[in-house]
């Protein structure tokens, strides 16, 4: 065959040439160069089929490591984003009118319930309490007679009924004119820290207009917005994760304390409430804090690097390593996959318990590749 292409070569220079049998020395120069050519060719095609496995010679292999398929427990989480509200907060408002003639706590101070925050004017209502008192000593002493004298049979009815109800009348204005006293004595209604004070000494205080601001910080709650397609999975008592990027250090895991019974209709979004403790008072309200909730788990699935995993107009897909007598191969496998969570994916069908699957290398393989494992 090689002889017989050879004699095409020549058959062609010479018709190329004419059949004048002019520069013969030409054509024989032309065919010891293409002689050369054929040689040369003929020892490139020796050389490559030396190389090929089954004449003895190791074919060059991409080296790539590999991770055997197990199955394990496996949880998906996903993050909100929430404030930290203050549950006992009250914003202190006189209930009466009044000129404040004094404040006696400041910002920043920590106060107790029930204790005095400010006074208004109470000169009027004291005086009248004090003639109050004084007419109903006198009164209590004619109705205290006029009993004897009415259990004796002297008198008539109608003066002790008179004495009695000047009495009792008496007591009762006196009575509301102490609770009008006590309401011109402004107290804490919580324990907490004065946050605020808006009026100052000397100014008038009526009903509705803001005094101060107590807060307390012992106790406070996250309160974040998820949306609806997370009903299903979030409950009541569920314990989730909080934590704070002002605050790096602390972790927190607490239970959800209250779940909205309403969906957002602007939103389509609902609320979770967690109540946390503070008591070292490193966390302020409104501070911004994320919740990690656990929305779905797997006692048993089959899980893989999430970077493995590619897709073509077919579907998703990854190389494992299979074995074919002393070489290894890889072998292109199409995928199920279910959920992502820290850089892993669960598969659902299309691998099986311990095959080895390409981790490092993948992108440069393909269906059939001869392969070399390494650590």
């Amino acid at each position: 065959m090689k002889k017989l292409f050879i004699l095409f070569i020549l058959a062609g220079l010479v018709i190329s040439c004419g059949t004048d049998g002019s520069d013969v020395e030409k054509i024989k120069n032309g065919i010891e160069a293409h002689k050369k050519e054929i040689a040369e060719l003929e020892a490139k095609i020796t050389e490559l089929k030396a190389q090929l496995p089954e004449n003895g010679v190791k074919a060059n292999k991409l080296k790539v490591r590999v991770k055997e398929v197990e199955r394990k427990f496996f949880s998906k989480y996903f993050e909100a984003t929430g404030e930290l509200e203050a549950i006992n907060e009250a914003y202190i408002s006189p209930e009466v009118s009044g000129q404040i003639t004094s404040i006696q706590v400041e910002e920043g101070q920590k106060v107790s319930r029930g204790q005095l925050l400010a006074k208004l004017n109470t000169s009027l209502i004291e005086k009248n309490i004090e003639e109050l008192k004084t007419q109903l000593n006198l009164a209590e002493t004619f109705f205290n007679k006029q009993s004897d004298l009415w259990a004796k049979g002297i008198g008539s009815e109608r003066q002790y009924l008179e004495t009695k109800n000047n009495y009792e009348s008496l007591k009762n204005k006196l009575a509301t004119a102490q609770e009008q006293y006590k309401l011109s004595i402004v107290t804490s209604p919580i324990s907490g820290y004065v946050e605020k004070i808006m009026l100052k000494k000397g100014e008038l205080a009526v009903p509705g207009m803001q005094l101060m601001r107590i807060i307390d910080i012992d106790k406070l709650q996250v309160s974040a917005m998820l949306s609806e397609s997370y009903l299903p999975v979030v409950n009541k008592g569920d314990t989730v994760t909080i934590t704070f990027p002002t605050f790096p250090d602390i972790v927190l895991k607490e239970k959800v304390s209250r779940v909205s019974n309403v969906v957002n209709q602007q939103n389509r979004t609902f609320t979770i409430e967690v109540e946390i403790s503070n008591t070292d008072g490193r966390l302020k309200p409104n501070l911004l804090a994320t919740i990690k909730i656990n929305d779905y788990n797997a006692e048993n699935a089959l899980v893989v690097p999430s970077l493995v995993i590619r897709e073509d107009v077919k579907g998703s897909y990854l190389y494992v390593a299979e074995q074919q007598d002393d070489l290894w191969m890889a072998k292109k496998k199409y995928v199920v996959t279910g959920r992502s969570y820290m850089n892993e994916t669960e598969i659902l069908s299309g691998v099986t318990d311990g095959e080895l699957v390409i981790t490092d290398g993948y992108s440069n393989v393909s269906d059939g590749t001869m392969i070399s494992i390494t650590e």
